[in-house]
This record gives C-alpha cells, sequence and structure tokens, in this order.
C-alpha cells in the first residue's frame, strides 16, 4: 500500500510539473526549436561565414554541404553562384570552376535535383546509375519511337574519336521531340541518358550548355575505382545525410540524396538505434506537438556548442539547401516559401522569382529583384508578418544588396516606386 502510494504521489508530481508520464514509453530527449534552428543552420554553413573561401576550403564548404543545386534562372546570378556567396563574401564564381573543371575534385550529377557534388563521393552513385538505367528508360518511353537507345554506341564513339561534346554538336537531321521535354533530339536524348547512367560525364559547361566526356577521361581514378556495395551505399547515405540534417525523420534522410527509399532508410535508422541513433522530439516554430525525429546522441550538447548565425541580413537563393526541403524549413522556421515562375503572373501571390531574406535565425522576408542592364532593381520587399523593417533592418538590407550588386556585376541598386509592401 505505502508503494502504491508513493507511485501515485510521484505521478501527480509529473503531471503537475511535466505532464502525466507513460509508463509504456523512455522520454525522449526535448530539442528547443531555438536549438534546432541554431544546429540546423550551422550544419548548413550560415553560421558565421568564410570572408573568403579558395581552393581547398571552397571545396572543404562544399563537403559540409554536401551538394549545391544548379539552376539556369539567371534573375540576379545563378542559384550555385548565390548558394556559395551567402556563405562567403570573397566567393566568386571562377573558384567554383577551378575545382570542377582543372582540379576536378567536383562533380556533376543528380541529387533531388542537377547538382554539383564532391568527387569523393561519386563511388556512391553507381547505385543511382544502376536505378536511373531502368527508371529514364521507362519515363522517357516517349521517345523510344525516336531511337535514341539506337544512338548510344554513336554517341560514345563519336566522344570518343573526338573528345568532349555538346548536344549542339551532333543530332543534325534528327527530328526534335513532338512532346515530353523541351525538344531534344534523339542524340541529345541519348547523351542525357549516358550522364545520367554514368557512361558519360559532364567536364565543364560553355555558357549554361553541358560539355560531355567519358568518364574515366573526367572522374580521377580515386574516385573512380572503389565499388561499395550496396549496403555500404546505403549507410553511407543515411549516415551523411543525418549528420548534414542534424536530426531527421527517416523521409527526410532519404530525400536527402535521393538515393535511398524511405523503406531503406527507417530501417537503417531501426537498426542503429540505441547505437549512434537515438530518438529525438523536436520543437517546430510554431507551438505544438514535437516531431519525433531520428539524431545522433550528442545532439542536444551539439547544437547547444553551435556557432549562432551571425546578426546581419543576408539573401538566399530560392535553391539554398537550408530550403531546399519546403515543408521542412515552414515547419523549422514558420516561413512558408513556394517559387511561382511557373504560376501565371495575375495568380502569383508574391514573384517571379523571389529570393527569401535570413536574418540571424529567422526568415524575416522575400525580396523581388533582378539584374537590368548595370543595376540591381528591387521589385518589391515583403516583410514577414510581425518583421518591421525599420531604419536598423534597413541599413543591413542596404550593406546586403550592395554586396549583391557587386556580385552580380552591376555598379547601382535601384528601387521601383512603392517596392516595400
Amino acid at each position: 500500500m505505502n508503494s502504491e502510494r508513493s507511485w501515485l504521489a510521484w505521478a501527480v508530481f509529473q503531471r503537475l510539473t511535466k505532464g502525466m508520464p507513460d509508463v509504456n514509453d523512455t522520454a525522449r530527449p526535448l530539442l528547443r526549436n531555438a536549438d534546432a534552428r541554431r544546429l540546423f543552420l550551422h550544419r548548413h554553413g550560415l553560421s558565421g561565414g568564410v570572408s573568403t573561401a579558395n581552393g581547398d576550403a571552397l571545396l572543404a564548404l562544399i563537403e559540409q554541404l554536401g551538394f549545391v543545386q544548379i539552376d539556369s534562372i539567371n534573375t540576379v546570378a545563378r542559384a550555385h553562384h548565390m548558394i556559395l556567396s551567402s556563405r562567403s563574401t570573397g566567393y566568386r564564381p571562377a573558384q567554383l570552376k577551378t575545382l570542377l573543371e582543372r582540379r576536378r575534385a567536383l562533380f556533376e550529377h543528380w541529387t533531388h535535383d542537377a547538382s554539383v557534388i564532391p568527387a569523393s563521393f561519386y563511388p556512391y552513385w553507381r547505385r543511382r546509375f544502376d536505378r536511373d538505367a531502368v527508371r529514364l528508360r521507362a519515363r522517357w518511353k516517349n521517345w523510344r519511337r525516336d531511337g535514341f537507345e539506337e544512338k548510344f554506341d554513336a554517341v560514345l564513339t563519336h566522344i570518343r574519336d573526338n573528345g568532349p561534346t555538346m548536344a549542339r554538336d551532333m543530332g543534325e537531321g534528327e527530328a526534335r521531340s513532338s512532346g515530353g521535354w523541351w525538344d531534344w533530339h534523339p542524340s541529345k536524348t541519348a547523351l542525357e541518358y549516358l550522364w545520367r547512367t554514368g557512361a558519360l560525364a559532364i567536364s565543364g559547361r560553355q555558357g549554361f550548355q553541358k560539355i560531355f566526356d567519358l568518364t574515366e577521361r573526367v572522374v580521377l581514378e580515386d574516385h573512380l575505382a572503389p565499388q561499395p556495395t550496396d549496403q555500404e551505399t546505403i549507410d553511407w547515405a543515411c549516415n551523411s545525410a543525418l549528420d548534414r540534417l542534424g536530426f531527421a525523420t527517416s523521409g527526410e534522410i532519404a530525400a536527402f540524396w535521393e538515393t535511398v527509399t524511405p523503406a531503406e532508410a527507417k530501417a537503417w535508422a531501426a537498426s542503429r538505434l540505441g547505437d549512434d541513433v537515438i530518438e529525438i522530439d523536436v520543437e517546430g516554430a510554431v507551438p505544438g506537438k514535437p516531431r519525433q525525429m531520428f539524431a545522433r546522441p550528442d545532439v542536444l550538447e551539439a547544437a547547444e556548442n553551435a556557432t549562432a548565425a551571425p546578426s546581419r541580413l543576408r539573401v538566399l537563393s530560392p535553391f539554398d539547401p537550408a530550403l531546399r526541403d519546403r515543408r521542412r524549413a515552414e515547419w523549422l522556421f514558420n516561413f512558408r516559401y513556394r517559387i511561382e515562375i511557373f504560376v501565371p503572373e495575375p495568380k502569383r501571390i508574391y514573384g517571379y522569382y523571389v529570393f527569401p531574406l535570413l536574418e540571424g535565425d529567422r526568415l524575416v522576408g522575400r525580396i523581388d529583384m533582378k539584374r537590368h542592364t548595370d543595376a540591381l532593381v528591387v521589385k518589391a520587399l515583403w516583410p514577414e508578418a510581425g518583421v518591421k523593417f525599420g531604419k536598423g533592418r534597413l541599413a543591413k538590407l542596404s550593406r546586403e544588396l550592395d554586396r549583391m550588386a557587386k556580385f552580380a556585376g552591376c555598379s547601382v541598386v535601384r528601387f521601383e516606386e512603392d517596392w516595400l509592401r
């Protein structure tokens, strides 16, 4: 009886202080939202910043991020350059070109989209090559009538004999596709397929046009030789994703590289529980029930020791790694962001290509701007709810816009009428 009364008193105390315990479950560590944001931004290279990231320092930054997405839209500067510039104020595009085309320290391929990736990760893409060989044939079946598969040998022979090749150098007289993906001709489709499945690699770009070459002439032997097993690839992908995210669901772990399936990531996490993976609760930006996630055992200490993001205001690319997972960013920062380039203009909420604004660990607004001749033209700025752009914040914005103008090769920043919404 005494033991029953003692247990009841303990339960009442727990309910008053922490809530009624679940006797069938072990309490999980709780990562507060402010700590989660600090750790997440730190892991994504947005804490402190590097004044100059050249050579090995730039490579180390890209390795920390895992990949840098490439995109063709160039309203101010291309996405990959903006991503690196937001983390390194001294970054210049020629530095990335050196790593890609001269040192061969990076390669181009797909994660969730086209990206530049550290070449040391190349062996783990073999699984993707095999998967895409099957998946893309099915997806591109509307081109089979054009005979793109019949072009494989001719494309490989041409490149072997003539060296690096662009799509425009091939396909003379070939019919264009009448639908699907732009107007690819069969040889262009073959080039893209052979790249996606590993027979070809991108040796460089002219403008934004890919230059293809045989993989063995682009990827260094040290990165080409290793042949990891399927399980080794799953272990690498899940480990490296969790380390870069800091905390994640199994679905988020799988989505980071898009190399493993959600089921494989879930099985991997379950197999490591109690070893180097634990379950934790993580608070979102909006009060409510925390989300249950996976993390390393030292996650609370890592979050506490993570460097806080600087208070300066920064323009982020819409394709920034910190915003790639839109749902996660919305939950973590209470910042809903969607690109509206495919939305008809009358239906857009903001604009064609709007850049998020980061200040410290908060996303405080979004800005619509573009490069026009020699000017960086600011069309509109929308503060987030509860955020005011007073004198101090406007001064921060002015400094960042001056930096962006210089980076984009503009000599002046110009504001359209009624730009502050």
